[in-house]
């Protein structure tokens, strides 16, 4: 009877072991490839970075049905949120879904956490223009309590109701396809407002949001609106460059964007082709 070397019965576990390696290489190649798709679906130019790498800076991007999401669990927010719009036959969406907590952040946030604290629980990615454009499973992520950041009512329910009016009403219809990028902003000295927060999640001091038509020769308008607002102010009294937003975040938008492009879209303030004159004393549809 014939007997297996013994130096043979011992490679095959090595083989065995270089299958599965190589299985596993290609499985995270194919998942990166696939992800990095879906990502630029949703969020034009890269992936929003940071300029310097700090303890604050750390963020984990959230891919959400319809929009992205990066999450701080230093500041218990998301930093940014980006998503794409379009225009909408019919403007018609389903009842707003329930909140609910976002089992991906680290810390439990509640869908109750703002409870008599005197602020709203200010969606990011709005729930109209997320619903209209992407369906119905896109408007249930936006009830997630990752996508929540404090926002005084007067703004919230005001003025950036409006520009998100303004948005899906106005600028979609007007210019077609548009990459919106929204979040807070913080004050820059991070002890300053380690303990302004409601319950684990730090209060902005106030929110942009960024409007970008793509193309070979993009157009940008963005808007810095502070948490003490009335809210009947003039849309373009809160236009400011995307440089101006960059120095108070600390973010990088549109890190692909080569660097000619970059200086002339973001360092200055351009509304020219958006007709913002048209709605920006408009009331909001609820006030």
């Amino acid at each position: 009877m014939s007997r297996r070397s013994p130096r043979r019965r011992r490679g095959h576990p090595l083989r065995r072991l270089a299958v599965s390696l190589l299985f596993v290489a290609v499985a995270a190649g194919l998942w990166h490839l696939q992800e990095r798709e879906l990502r630029d679906a949703l969020v034009w130019m890269g992936v929003p970075e940071w300029q310097e790498p700090s303890p604050l800076s750390f963020h984990r991007v959230l891919r959400n049905d319809g929009f992205l999401l990066g999450w701080s669990d230093v500041r218990v927010n998301a930093l940014w949120v980006g998503y794409r719009v379009a225009p909408v036959g019919d403007g018609r969406i389903g009842a707003r879904p329930d909140f609910r907590a976002d089992w991906r952040t680290l810390w439990p946030i509640g869908t109750d956490h703002y409870a008599g604290s005197g602020f709203d629980r200010g969606h990011l990615a709005p729930n109209y223009a997320i619903a209209a454009v992407h369906g119905r499973g896109a408007q249930r992520d936006t009830f997630y309590m990752s996508n929540m950041s404090p926002q005084r009512p007067d703004l919230n329910r005001r003025l950036w109701q409006r520009l998100e009016e303004a948005v899906m009403d106005h600028f979609a219809p007007r210019l077609g396809e548009l990459q919106v990028i929204t979040g807070p902003v913080f004050p820059e000295r991070f002890l300053d407002n380690v303990f302004n927060r409601v319950g684990l999640v730090e209060v902005p001091e106030a929110f942009y949001k960024i409007l970008v038509v793509p193309g070979e020769r993009p157009m940008a308008l963005a808007f810095l609106m502070p948490q003490g607002v009335r809210g009947d102010e003039p849309l373009d009294d809160f236009l400011v460059s995307i440089d101006a937003i960059e120095a108070r975040t600390g973010l990088d938008f549109f890190p692909r964007l080569p660097e000619a492009a970059a200086e002339a879209l973001e360092g200055g303030v351009s509304p020219r082709g958006w007709a913002l004159e048209e709605v920006a004393n408009r009331p909001g549809r609820f006030e």
